[in-house]
């Protein structure tokens, strides 16, 4: 079996893609350490501007890796793509082996 099956070729480049962005990446990462946040919320514990955060959002929860609800006038966010955190671990422990490696040295 090939490592990405055919008919999934096109879907699994745009979940990479989605995930390309550092800015993106950053507001994953906070989320997944607070849990659920506002856009507000999320945007100043990231360190990004408040638009760049709705339109880094906006694109996340049209891929599927975030969820919004509604609670009285603010929206929150959630990630709801369990495999987001397995990916950016794997990729992260491979990142880190060469400097663990130096480190040892």
């Amino acid at each position: 079996m090939p490592v990405v099956p055919e008919e999934l070729l096109d879907e699994t480049a745009r979940r990479f893609a989605l995930l390309s962005d550092p800015t993106r990446l950053r507001l994953i990462s906070t989320l997944h350490e607070a849990g659920e946040l506002s856009s507000g919320e999320l945007a100043a514990l990231a360190g990004v501007s408040a638009a760049n955060t709705s339109q880094h959002l906006s694109r996340l929860l049209s891929g599927g890796v975030v969820a919004r609800r509604r609670e009285g006038t603010s929206v929150r966010y959630r990630i709801v793509d369990g495999t987001i955190e397995q990916i950016c671990a794997i990729v992260c422990a491979q990142l880190d082996e060469p400097r663990a490696a130096e480190a040892a040295r």
